[in-house]
């Protein structure tokens, strides 16, 4: 694999920070109740239809996105959502208190030459990934 071309630097060029991800799901409050209670995520804002969850005082969130309130053809979007979640602690120990919890893998944990990960569902189908914390 050939190495990335070096970034060129342009001095007016805002410097963005991570807001959030949304993902599309069914049911909101039973979406917030599945990542606080299964993933243990805290509620950081609730207004409305704008529900974010994430860990506080840390950057990035996810906003669960109930989409037919604003537009009842809008459909939900199960599968890979290519987001990746850091489990702390020992992986395997991890993933068995979140299968205890009643969480579902689509992947169960496994290691490949370049680490170990799995891949759960929320409610709604939409799955994440989950690897140890480095």
């Amino acid at each position: 694999m050939s190495p990335l071309p070096a970034q060129k630097k342009y001095a007016n060029a805002p410097k963005a920070v991570f807001a959030s991800v949304a993902i599309v799901v069914t049911d909101r409050k039973r979406s917030v109740d599945w990542y606080t209670r299964k993933l243990g995520l805290d509620v950081i804002d609730e207004m409305d239809h704008w529900v974010t969850v994430g860990r506080k005082g840390r950057d990035g969130v996810l906003h669960l996105c109930q989409a037919s309130e604003l537009d009842p053809a809008i459909p939900a979007e199960k599968g890979n959502t290519g987001i990746l979640l850091q489990l702390p602690g020992q992986f395997d120990a991890a993933c068995a208190a979140l299968a205890a919890n009643g969480v579902k893998f689509s992947s169960p944990p496994q290691t490949a030459e370049w680490g170990s990960w799995a891949t759960i569902e929320d409610p709604d189908g939409n799955e994440l990934t989950v690897m140890p914390a480095a």
